[in-house]
């Protein structure tokens, strides 16, 4: 396994200890999603998770988040057990999950409203958040008058604006044609190097992965997944996710991590044609 020097000199933001989680089947026997997992994102790390379909990525999210108690093992926040919804997290999810019936101006402001802040208050930093993720003049547009591109804009700035810890994103770009996803990648990108959030993101496309990330976990195919592979993404930052592809460097990294993950995808593919 290629190891990532970069998490061992951070602090551990959000950490996973032996991590395994079974469900209940048809007929009553047990399936396990994902089994004896452990890894590390560093503080201000931003750590993609990489592997096939189906193999319990959205899993293991879900267990960062306090969403799902693991069935063994534990996720720890700040070197603290997690226990019930991951406060310090902000979770953003693949398919849109804005109020069709708030603007967007009301969809961002609906956090900080939620928490007690006035309504005037939590507009004016919600218009702040709109301008920054580029959406300024569109505040009182509907999602449905949204473009996708647009309505992701508005989904990041839904959960910036609470100011969590660590981000968690399930393949949030997925949905997008390829010029908009790479906008929004790079708009990612600004937006975190601003701050240096701890990142935890799930994705299924290996280019995205490495364009993003301080490190690339590669998982096994399911069921039972778990780790197979960590590598140290040593790409210059400042990125730009469309010109840092076409870099040397960038096509050494893919080569590794695809060495890896290759027969675990044609696994996954070959499961899902049972």
């Amino acid at each position: 396994m290629a190891s990532a020097a970069p998490a061992q000199a951070r602090a551990r933001a959000l950490a996973f200890e032996r991590v395994t989680c079974a469900f209940a089947g048809k007929g009553g026997e047990r399936y396990t999603a994902v089994s004896d997992t452990s890894f590390v994102v560093g503080d201000g790390e931003f750590v993609s998770v990489v592997g096939p379909t189906g193999c319990g990525k959205s899993t293991l999210l879900n267990v960062a988040a306090g969403l799902l108690a693991p069935s063994s093992g534990r996720a720890l926040v700040d070197g603290e057990p997690l226990s019930g919804i991951n406060r310090r997290a902000g979770y953003m999810f693949q398919a849109d999950a804005l109020m069709p019936w708030r603007s967007a101006l009301g969809n961002v402001s609906a956090g900080l409203q939620f928490r007690g802040m006035a309504r005037d208050a939590a507009a004016a930093r919600a218009r702040e958040w709109l301008a920054r993720v580029g959406l300024a003049g569109f505040e009182n547009r509907y999602p449905h008058q949204l473009s996708g591109g647009m309505r992701k804009r508005v989904a990041l700035a839904q959960m910036l604006i609470l100011d969590p810890g660590i981000l968690l994103m399930d393949e949030p770009f997925s949905a997008l044609d390829i010029q908009t996803r790479q906008l929004m990648e790079n708009e990612l990108l600004e937006l975190w190097s601003s701050n240096r959030k701890s990142v935890l993101f799930i994705t299924h496309d290996l280019e995205e992965a490495i364009s993003l990330s301080d490190r690339v976990v590669v998982l096994s195919a399911g069921p039972g997944t778990h780790p197979i592979g960590e590598f140290a993404i040593d790409l210059p930052r400042p990125r730009d996710v469309a010109e840092i592809r076409l870099s040397p460097r960038f096509v050494e990294l893919h080569e590794a991590i695809w060495h890896v993950l290759k027969s675990e995808v044609l696994k996954g593919y070959a499961q899902g044609k049972r």
